[in-house]
């Protein structure tokens, strides 16, 4: 766990120390994140794509003032790409050497952490120094059972067996954070492990404040326009609806392209910023759109 020094003393300081990071945490998932800090305790963050789990581990990286180490998961995952691997071609040159030296060498000697290639997860282990550290595994979801089996150790005890060396303890745990877009269930064995929160679309309110604190060059009508838009998209019939990191890119081109409100050319023309699916697009490009602009504007 982070040394005590640095962590805020109570939820409202954390998400006043979030804020300042423009990162905006409603009231259950400060909580949270508080409660992983003081307890630490590896946290489980669920939620459609774009909702702010990814995000939430780069501001916490910040607010503690520490390293962020990151594990992006992906389908057949394994532990030499997750935590360790021996480099061997050193190893080799070292045997050549000690040949050509005529000197004898030992397995040990071999299998020395020298050799070692450290991943993510022995990264986020080893830190010798008080440095917080927070270990992001980021969309478990793509992974595989075999993997979510081999996490067990870790985020129960905070330690991993290396058969070579023996086990690697935390000296100062990681603050722990993983993230699901729940494209599968996860095991129970890993969700007992954590604690959970569920992060949801936001509310216009709060989607909105999120727009003013990540792009503030935005001009308040547009952000406005803006938010209300993506608003009423996320109620069409779509297959992958837009996150807020969409928003935010929207927000962002329409700035790029010197917007200061929204007009329909620009509407039309930037659909392909929102929405990352062929039918969705084709289903909001062939007219819905200007439904919802025109509930926008008689607002």
């Amino acid at each position: 766990m982070p040394n005590e020094s640095v962590l805020p003393a109570t939820i409202d300081d954390l998400q006043r120390a979030l804020l300042q990071h423009a990162y905006i945490a409603d009231r259950g998932l400060a909580t949270s994140l508080f409660l992983a800090l003081k307890l630490g305790r590896p946290l489980l963050l669920e939620g459609e794509p774009g909702v702010g789990k990814t995000e939430a581990a780069k501001a916490m990286a910040a607010v503690l003032g520490g390293e962020l180490i990151r594990l992006q998961c992906y389908e057949g995952i394994d532990a030499s790409q997750a935590l360790y691997a021996w480099d061997y071609p050193r190893q080799l040159m070292h045997l050549r050497y000690l040949e050509a030296q005529g000197e004898a060498f030992s397995e040990t000697e071999l299998y020395a952490s020298r050799f070692l290639l450290k991943r993510p997860l022995l990264q986020a282990l080893e830190g010798e120094d008080e440095t917080p550290r927070v270990l992001l595994i980021d969309e478990i979801d793509r992974s595989d059972d075999e993997f979510e089996a081999f996490l067990l150790e870790i985020l129960a005890d905070f330690q991993i067996t290396i058969p070579e060396l023996g086990v690697v303890r935390a000296q100062t745990r990681p603050l722990v954070i993983l993230t699901s877009n729940r494209t599968r269930a996860l095991h129970d064995a890993l969700t007992r492990r954590c604690l959970y929160c569920w992060i949801d679309y936001p509310d216009f309110d709060a989607e909105l404040a999120i727009v003013q604190a990540r792009a503030p060059r935005a001009a308040e009508l547009l952000a406005r326009q803006a938010t209300g838009f993506v608003q009423a998209l996320r109620a069409e019939e779509l297959y992958k609806r837009p996150g807020v990191a969409e928003t935010l890119d929207w927000v962002q081109a329409l700035v790029a392209l010197d917007q200061t409100a929204l007009e329909e050319e620009w509407i039309q023309a930037t659909l392909g910023v929102l929405l990352k699916d062929q039918a969705d697009l084709a289903h909001i490009s062939d007219g819905a759109w200007q439904g919802l602009w025109a509930g926008i504007r008689s607002r």
